[in-house]
């Protein structure tokens, strides 16, 4: 029908085109005419006698948040969302149907067994899922099967890999469902006062966090919520998405320590744990020498092997955030989560921004110098011989290999996988030096040489 419709239009536009050719008038009258024509016939073809009829068929698609006044309507909004998410919660496989379905891929395994491994085959994925209730029926899908279909010669997929598969979309659903009730804008992001009370409620549900005095909770939150807004806001708005919150392995170092035979080894690495929330403040209180609270330049100045040189310090204070020239605790976090992780595009941001002085956002053989000569300065203290600039200029450009022979980007920092080493070298005596005596210093960890002396020339 549509299709004679169309035809239909065209041929009166062709039979008054022919007829214009008799006409004397001119080609914009003519134009004008055809635009009318097409106009006309083409709403008629869709439907719509105007164009004010025609705007009432747009579906609407801008709802307007409450605002701060409107408190019925606020309050209406966040019971509507929680009764949605409750919902949501309610459609996800509980502990018990978890069992259930388990012991009903265990009873479909087809043999022979791989290894250690139970197997089960595309007819019996089938079976399983038709049993195993509608909660199941999105995980038994030809293209779930597909993805972890790997080489086994009888085409099946490993039960315990597909039991881990649903269990992490299960765990993901109910995080993010834990998140959203914080999301106190209901935009699917959540700020920093959110993520603060989440962690804080959050806290009693974690066995290793058991020994922490309730004292600390402020600090220990401030601790966690630092890391998550460090590198997940490299732009600083103030808000995280909840999508990248559950993308990142934050999340899941946080909720590791609800293990309660959790390794000494891994609590020392892992940023949430006590031990680690307690490293990081007590080295604070170590640095803050006046008691104040706050940290001056020249307390920071004995920050790690207390070799960071004094330009680098000068431009710390410069562009972060500080108070009558000292730093809080929040920005001491920033600063250290930078220098610990200098391998990350975030803290290589971060040190980047403070190296490009000129805020040229490139760095070139000045800034390179700038900075380098601190580190010369320092080498004459320790009784060293300064090194050449030129030398290690060409160091710093081989290592980066950047697009622009003449400037280093941030980009060519990340993509050179190198930026930490020139972070090091221009902000640092101790990572200047250990670059430097890389080779001796393999050699001695080689030979079990450790300690070399930062004095020793």
């Amino acid at each position: 029908m549509a299709n004679e419709k169309t035809a239909h239009c065209v041929d009166l536009l062709k039979s008054r085109l022919e007829n214009s050719r008799k006409d004397e008038r001119s080609d914009e009258e003519k134009k004008a005419e055809v635009t009318e024509l097409f106009t006309k016939y083409y709403t008629e073809w869709k439907g719509g006698g105007s164009r004010e009829r025609s705007y009432k068929k747009i579906p609407r698609f801008y709802y307007r948040l409450p605002a701060e006044d409107e408190f019925l309507l606020q309050k209406l909004r966040e019971e509507s969302r929680a009764v949605f998410l409750q919902r949501k919660s309610r459609e996800l496989l509980d502990n018990e149907e978890l069992q259930n379905l388990w012991i009903l891929l265990d009873k479909h395994q087809v043999p022979p067994v791989t290894g250690d491994e139970a197997m089960i085959s595309y007819e019996a994925y089938l079976k399983v899922g038709e049993k195993a209730g509608p909660k199941c029926k999105l995980f038994f899908t030809a293209k779930v099967y597909g993805k972890l279909l790997h080489n086994d010669p009888y085409g099946r997929i490993s039960i315990m890999q597909f039991f881990n598969y649903v269990m992490r979309k299960v765990w993901l659903h109910q995080t993010r469902i834990g998140l959203s009730l914080y999301d106190v804008a209901g935009q699917g992001y959540l700020r920093e006062s959110d993520l603060e009370n989440y962690i804080l409620e959050l806290i009693p549900t974690l066995p290793q966090l058991d020994g922490l005095e309730k004292s600390f909770y402020s600090f220990y939150v401030c601790t966690a919520v630092r890391k998550f807004f460090f590198f997940l806001d490299p732009l600083r708005t103030g808000k995280i998405k909840i999508q990248d919150i559950l993308a990142c392995s934050f999340l899941d170092d946080l909720l590791e320590l609800r293990d309660e035979e959790l390794s000494k080894e891994s609590q020392e690495s892992n940023w949430f744990s006590a031990p680690s929330a307690l490293r990081v403040y007590g080295q604070y209180l170590n640095l803050d020498k006046d008691h104040n609270g706050m940290l001056s330049k020249e307390e920071l100045s004995r920050y790690g092997t207390a070799t960071l040189t004094s330009v680098f310090l000068d431009r710390v204070y410069q562009e972060c955030l500080t108070y009558d020239g000292e730093m809080d605790y929040k920005t001491y976090l920033d600063f250290v989560l930078a220098l610990e992780n200098r391998k990350e595009p975030a803290a290589l941001q971060y040190i980047f921004k403070l190296l490009d002085m000129l805020n040229l956002g490139y760095l070139n053989v000045f800034s390179l110098n700038y900075f380098f000569r601190a580190i010369q300065e320092q080498m004459k203290i320790h009784g060293q011989e300064p090194v050449s600039f030129q030398d290690v200029k060409d160091e710093i450009f081989d290592m980066v290999k950047p697009r622009d022979p003449s400037k280093i980007t941030l980009q060519d920092l990340v993509t050179s996988c190198q930026g930490d080493t020139v972070a090091s070298i221009l902000i640092d005596l101790n990572g200047f030096w250990t670059y430097e005596n890389r080779e001796v210093l393999v050699a001695n960890d080689n030979d079990g040489i450790s300690g070399v002396d930062l004095d020793d020339p």
